[in-house]
């Protein structure tokens, strides 16, 4: 019996940890007070988990492929603002370590899943 619900999803579950992690994050410091990034990192985060939950909801295998494309995407940018906020100097490269930990992970599994519906589509 598959997933019924998008909470169900590995992925969506991974993006909501990264979602409270960023949040947590960018409630500190300086990164409070850059309400540029801040407000950046925290809607690609919030982008990743959304567009699962948006891509499974519309119940086609093609969307929720494009949906996943669009999260993973996403995960990338909460990544590559990541870099920013260590360059100068918003979290340490402890916190680096870990957030891009989980950051890949997610990136993993989101890819595992795109290529599991990419299989899906593909006539054999």
């Amino acid at each position: 019996m598959g997933v019924q619900r998008f909470e169900e999803l590995q992925a969506w579950q991974k993006a909501r940890e990264l979602v409270v992690t960023i949040y947590a994050i960018t409630r500190e410091g300086a990164f409070a007070k850059d309400f540029g990034l801040r407000d950046q990192i925290q809607r690609a985060a919030v982008s990743t988990m959304s567009n699962l939950a948006e891509g499974f909801e519309r119940g086609s295998r093609p969307d929720f492929h494009r949906f996943v494309i669009i999260a993973k995407a996403s995960c990338a940018e909460v990544r590559s603002q990541l870099y920013i906020a260590f360059d100068i100097g918003y979290i340490t490269e402890q916190q680096l370590s870990h957030i891009m930990k989980q950051a890949s992970e997610l990136a993993r599994v989101l890819g595992g899943l795109r290529a599991s519906l990419d299989e899906t589509r593909t006539p054999q």
